[in-house]
């Protein structure tokens, strides 16, 4: 995602999705708990490595962990206190720095920033005025604070930034500065390799979700063909595959832009991967390891991802198609908050909040299936879908738009699902993430579709 600063949900007479919390105590715990589960990753991503760590720049893609850390603590201080809070500015002066659209990545390094141990204590400082905001909030009279939804937005927003600070702990260069359990191995997966999806109707995006974002919204009715999706996503096994078979060195595969780009920049395979001792190693957050084969593929970019699944003989999903996979339910007729169901994810469900720090063997989470038995829709890895990031029909503006507008267009592509690195906060089963189609350092991989027609 580029970085922000950031009707029913069923068929007639069919019950909506659960809801969150709507009493004002709950709402308030509700509030608290994210806020706090985000802080404590922000000051494990920052407190795992020293000063010159903080302040330098890991890659021209990334700003300084220093940069993410005060931008979160900006964006608190502007939302929860000046503008639910009512508070007077406490560091106006710096409101310009830490402005996502007005310096690029590339400027953020040469800026006056704050060192980190003032960094800090700012952060630190708004927290505790932002708690005494929330303690004394009253869930409405506004749409920013109907159900606690700026303080939902403010914790989406930091859990955002511990992703993209978790990427730039990839791609930092020097000793592991993180560690984590591996998830529970499975034997390989001996399912069926694909899902048909029934056409007709469904019903995409939210209008009830009370934290969804501008761009989930409105729920409106979608159709689409029936089709073939992988139970599982593409994973490193069968991507190897394609590298070995030379599709890299292939035009036949590739989208003309994408053949352009791997050309000029030599790629020719994974972000991270290379070949040595006669097999494929990858580097892992400090680590050089063998390639995982039963892995879902990550560190792959759009135009990789598309030109895999034509050299497999299919194709992308569409996004529309990969949330009536995820969240239709063909008994109910019914569109769910998840693909489980309508319970908030669990480690049972699906692998996220950076619990582990890789995907999950393909397989995992039989309990986080879809209705049509899919799996690993939600975590793991971020999926590439087909569609270009487009508002839906009825897509108002809110609160900024800067979150979700300034991007719409063809140059970005969807992303759907989460990944490993994401917290269940910013994670739905109508989240939208988007990027170039030529990134490849964020956590993406892909799982591919046919018509049913081609059957």
């Amino acid at each position: 995602m580029t970085e922000p600063t950031e009707p029913t949900t069923g068929s007639p007479g069919t019950p909506g999705p659960a809801a969150p919390p709507t009493d004002p105590e709950a709402l308030r715990e509700r509030a608290l708990a994210a806020l706090l589960t985000a802080r404590d990753r922000t000051a494990l991503l920052t407190g795992c490595v020293d000063g010159p760590e903080l302040t330098a720049q890991h890659s021209p893609l990334m700003s300084p962990l220093v940069w993410d850390l005060a931008h979160i603590g900006n964006q608190e201080e502007q939302w929860l206190l000046r503008t639910v809070g009512g508070h007077e500015a406490m560091r106006p002066e710096i409101d310009g720095l830490y402005d996502a659209f007005e310096h690029p990545r590339s400027e953020r390094p040469r800026l006056p920033l704050l060192p980190p141990e003032e960094a800090r204590r700012y952060a630190a400082e708004v927290r505790g005025r932002a708690l005494d905001v929330l303690a004394g909030s009253v869930f409405g009279g506004t749409r920013l604070t109907e159900a606690g939804f700026a303080f939902g937005m403010i914790a989406q927003h930091e859990q955002q930034h511990d992703e993209t600070m978790l990427i730039t702990h990839q791609l930092r260069s020097g000793p592991p500065a993180l560690s984590a359990p591996d998830p529970e191995p499975v034997g390989p997966f001996t399912g069926p390799a694909e899902v048909l999806v029934p056409g007709g109707p469904f019903t995409m995006g939210t209008s009830t979700e009370p934290w969804a974002l501008d761009n989930e919204r409105p729920a409106h009715r979608r159709k689409v063909a029936p089709f073939l999706i992988d139970t599982v996503p593409v994973t490193n096994a069968r991507y190897t595959a394609f590298v070995e078979d030379g599709g890299y060195g292939d035009p036949r595969w590739w989208a003309p832009e994408g053949w352009e780009h791997v050309r000029r920049h030599g790629i020719t395979a994974p972000l991270f991967w290379r070949r040595e001792g006669g097999q494929w190693l990858r580097r892992r957050f400090g680590v050089t390891e063998p390639v995982p084969p039963d892995e879902p593929v990550v560190h792959v970019s759009w135009y990789e991802a598309d030109a895999w699944a034509r050299w497999a003989g299919r194709r992308l999903p569409t996004e529309a198609e990969w949330e009536k996979a995820a969240r239709h339910d063909p008994a109910t007729g019914r569109s769910r908050r998840h693909p489980w169901g309508d319970a908030d994810p669990g480690p049972r469900h699906a692998n996220l909040g950076q619990r582990h720090l890789r995907p999950a063997p393909a397989g995992s989470y039989p309990a986080g299936a879809s209705p049509l038995g899919v799996r690993q829709l939600i975590g793991d890895v971020w999926e590439w879908t087909s569609s270009d990031f487009a508002p839906y029909p009825g897509f108002r503006v809110f609160p900024y738009r800067e979150y979700s507008q300034v991007f719409f267009g063809p140059e970005y592509k969807v992303l759907r699902g989460g990944s490993f690195a994401v917290d269940p906060v910013a994670c739905r089963g109508t989240f939208r993430n988007w990027d170039y189609p030529v990134r490849r350092q964020i956590f993406s991989g892909f799982r591919t579709a046919r018509s049913a027609e081609d059957v």
